[in-house]
């Protein structure tokens, strides 16, 4: 023990050591950031299976093929600055995905948005974007609100199970983790939670990405679900664990899992607002200096 510390103290003096901590990578260093770009990105249709890891790897290929000027990490191992806010988890679907990339060159947000929107495949779809204007962004994503599709359940089942779910105070379910079994509350952080009206009109689906919810000729009840954002996180499929448990409703299929919307919970309303609002707010009126015109995305 004590040549382990004689070795790693601050007295050691093995020069390959020293050597080792002396390094600096070679070459200049990185450009600096000069803007920085929040975004608004979907997964939806057959890309809800991917992984935050494989949304990652996708996203960095469309940067590639778009050109976009990148601003990277010092270090032996520099990477793109991206940064992610509270990914859904895989097999859910999303409207309201977010994350920010530093750039080392001025760039127009909808010229970005457009551009890597096209470098990405269908369903991996970037529907915002805005320049960072204020600070403390992931703070304002305080709660999701979730539609949740129950295939093979009668509407009016849902809501006895829903009006059963509220009247509880507490409502205690297990979840596996790393860590093994744990045990939370899944009401607590429930802002609302109501069962939607049918929307089939004369036997036929209505217009709308709605309508292609329910499904002519089988029960479907469909939940809109408003949770706040808390540790540990409270998942709709806990919620559909806490509806089992006070209600024994148990869909006979999985769920369908959508998150609509992510940012501010409004709690007199119980609704979500859009977290970008700020940033557009604070932006000056009149065209974003660019730098130099990019090429379009390539096959």
């Amino acid at each position: 023990m004590a040549g382990i510390r004689r070795r790693c103290g601050r007295g050691h003096t093995d020069e390959g050591l020293s050597d080792l901590a002396r390094r600096t990578p070679d070459g200049p260093p990185p450009a600096p950031t000069v803007q920085r770009i929040r975004l608004r990105y979907t997964k939806r249709g057959r890309l809800r299976f991917t992984s935050h890891r494989d949304f990652q790897r996708a996203f960095e290929r469309a940067l590639r093929r778009s050109a976009v000027p990148m601003a990277y990490s010092a270090g032996f191992t520099p990477h793109p600055k991206v940064s992610y806010a509270n990914a859904a988890p895989t097999g859910v679907a999303s409207e309201a995905e977010y994350l920010e990339i530093g750039l080392a060159a001025p760039c127009d947000p909808e010229e970005l948005r457009v551009l890597l929107d096209e470098s990405l495949p269908g369903g991996l779809d970037v529907i915002d974007a805005v320049e960072v204007r204020t600070s403390n962004f992931v703070e304002r994503l305080e709660a999701s609100e979730w539609r949740v599709r129950l295939d093979g359940v009668e509407p009016q089942e849902a809501g006895r199970a829903v009006a059963a779910f509220l009247a509880e105070e507490r409502v205690e379910v297990e979840r596996l983790t790393k860590n093994g079994v744990r045990v939370f509350d899944a009401r607590g952080e429930v802002a609302a939670l109501e069962v939607l009206p049918p929307q089939v009109d004369g036997g036929a689906d209505t217009a709308g990405e709605e309508a292609r919810d329910v499904r002519t000729g089988r029960p479907c009840a469909i939940l809109r679900l408003v949770v706040r954002h808390a540790t540990p996180a409270v998942r709709p499929d806990d919620v559909l664990s806490g509806l089992r448990a006070t209600a024994d409703l148990a869909p006979p299929v999985p769920a369908e899992v959508t998150r609509l919307a992510q940012g501010p919970l409004d709690e007199g309303t119980g609704t979500v607002t859009d977290p970008l609002a700020l940033d557009r707010a604070a932006a000056p009126a009149g065209p974003v200096a660019t730098g130099e015109p990019r090429a379009t995305a390539s096959a």
